[in-house]
């Protein structure tokens, strides 16, 4: 059943909990729509529900109350299964479902569009972008996966802004395959590696956003995204050979510096990923007409996303660090950019889903290996479970097990609550406490549980 962006006028959010799903909710509400929706979460006191409710939007049980007759279209996820009461009522009453991934294409259309794809980064370059964008004047607008610490801070999610400007900013995500779904203005691909998918369906994605974008840029510092490009002129690199090159890379502590065509750049931001996430920004936004130096006084204020290395705090001369890494090449970025910071470093990763766990098994133990220094260690508690009918056969022990018969110094234990206690006797007066996981929305109060304990 085919629908039009502007006939939508109640929509519904089934799951508008979740990170995605309130950010197109808080968009569409901020367009004038009159936006409802429910979470299986709202059972319990939930601040997105007030943060939500805050906006404007009506939240509700997933007890089928909030499908009034006025509501004209039924918003999913992939997470949505069609036995979930709501799904089924929206059915039988014959009201318009739309998968998130096509709305979100039909907004993307109605104005001009930044699409930015890859496995990692995306939500980290898109708040970059944004940042730039908006202090140089364009009022550009955002979806985003996660909540930007500048508008957190206000009591927002942060998660969305309309912006009155021209541009929108969006992640393309390709886990799922919905990347297919966009047509932007800019298309923006940061990095290609192992995740949810095997490399060849990766890059056929890819390939195929690239040929729907209207103009694309991609990082030449990865070679599977360099074989992507288009046009050399809308390319940065690392040290490479690009329009736009980052160069001079250092960090102490907790900041980082390096320079794009010899411009400075400052951020209050770790590790070499963030100079990359940071240089794709500054790329299109020069594209776009901002001066390299505006970009630069810009990004000297970013105060980073919600999860994202976000610092806790520093007890006794342990830095607790919690952070969204949750595949491979990102926990071992991740270990990399805490580790200037102390001269130990402890990290602890919860995987999640048993499926993904599996697919990724030698891949997280020959990244998370290859970057731990002889004294750092990997704690690990099980694999998170969201629940459904997964095939348990895989635990986080299993992958603990693979990285000690790599000499690496690993530890498991599988209640997650067990953790801060059975760490203690490892932490020293010079060390960084990283805490690494993703899609379990209870990790927030884990790091701050971590923290008490300290």
């Amino acid at each position: 059943m085919s629908i039009a962006l502007s006939s939508i006028r109640f929509p519904f959010f089934i799951g508008v909990g979740g990170s995605g799903m309130s950010a197109l909710a808080q968009y569409l509400q901020g367009c004038g729509r009159q936006v409802r929706g429910s979470d299986r979460s709202f059972e319990s006191a939930n601040p997105i529900r007030d943060q939500l409710e805050a906006e404007g939007i009506r939240c509700f049980l997933q007890d089928g109350s909030g499908l009034t007759p006025e509501i004209d279209c039924v918003i999913v996820s992939t997470a949505v299964e069609e036995t979930v009461l709501e799904y089924r009522l929206a059915k039988e009453r014959k009201i318009p479902v739309l998968h998130r991934s096509d709305l979100l294409a039909m907004i993307a259309a109605s104005r001009k569009t930044i699409a930015v794809a890859g496995t990692s980064g995306k939500s980290t370059t898109s708040a970059m972008l944004f940042h730039i964008l908006e202090r140089a004047g364009y009022g550009p607008g955002i979806i985003s996966g996660a909540g930007l610490t500048q508008l957190i801070r206000t009591g927002k999610i942060g998660n969305a802004v309309v912006g009155a400007g021209d541009w929108l900013i969006i992640e393309a995500d390709e886990s799922d395959g919905s990347i297919v779904h966009y047509h932007p203005e800019i298309g923006l691909l940061l990095n290609i590696d192992k995740d949810h998918q095997e490399l060849d369906e990766l890059i056929r994605l890819f390939t195929q956003f690239r040929d729907q974008s209207k103009f694309f840029s991609v990082n030449r510092s990865h070679p599977l995204t360099r074989a992507l490009s288009v046009d050399a002129a809308w390319d940065f690199s690392v040290e490479g050979t690009a329009a736009y090159r980052a160069t001079h890379f250092e960090q102490a502590g907790l900041t980082i510096s390096f320079q794009v065509n010899s411009v400075p750049f400052a951020l209050e931001q770790v590790g070499a990923h963030n100079m990359e996430n940071a240089l794709a920004a500054v790329a299109l936004a020069n594209r776009i007409g901002v001066p390299l130096p505006t970009a630069a006084a810009a990004l000297q204020s970013y105060q980073g996303i919600y999860r994202r290395h976000q610092i806790i705090g520093n007890k006794g001369g342990v830095w607790l660090i919690d952070d969204f890494a949750h595949n491979p090449a990102k926990c071992a970025a991740s270990i990399r950019a805490c580790q200037p910071i102390a001269s130990k470093l402890i990290a602890w990763f919860q995987p999640h889903g048993f499926k993904p766990t599996r697919f990724l098994r030698n891949d997280y133990v020959m990244e998370i290996s290859a970057a731990l220094r002889a004294g750092d260690e990997i704690w690990m508690s099980e694999i998170y479970y969201a629940g459904g009918t997964a095939q348990r056969d895989i635990s986080a022990g299993d992958l603990v097990e693979d990285l000690r018969a790599r000499g690496v110094n690993a530890y498991f234990v599988s209640d997650r609550n067990q953790f801060p206690d059975a760490v203690r006797s490892h932490l020293t007066e010079d060390c960084v406490l990283l805490l690494m996981g993703a899609r379990d929305p209870s990790l927030e109060k884990f790091a701050q549980s971590v923290w008490a304990g300290l």
